[in-house]
């Protein structure tokens, strides 16, 4: 199954810049090390919100969690770097029980198989 409504996926500038980029964040710093090793930048944000946004089109999901609030939503696999490389890759969704556009939760990296 594919992410629900994948092509209304939002990922805001804060989420990218503030966060997942961010060395020094103290939840994201790890995965912020990862993702700028491969070409991203805060500079070019926009760039990981696309490759974001084209990781939850073109990879199943492979988890879906039922909250009171609506879902989540676990997307797995390629995601596309600056430098070329493919990376493996969760990505984490959200669709509101009240909205239909998913909105980016997280990412981090996956052992590759």
């Amino acid at each position: 199954m594919k992410l629900p409504r994948a092509e209304l996926a939002t990922v805001l500038e804060e989420k990218v810049t503030r966060y997942l980029l961010n060395a020094a964040h103290s939840a994201g710093g790890g995965k912020a090390s990862f993702f700028l090793r491969f070409g991203f930048s805060v500079a070019d944000w926009r760039r990981m919100a696309e490759a974001l946004r084209q990781h939850a089109r073109e990879n199943e999901v492979a988890e879906v969690e039922e909250t009171r609030y609506g879902k989540r939503y676990v997307v797995e696999g390629p995601l596309a770097a600056p430098d070329g490389t493919s990376l493996n890759v969760r990505s984490a969704w959200y669709i509101d029980a009240v909205g239909d556009a998913p909105r980016f939760v997280t990412a981090h990296p996956l052992q590759k198989v």
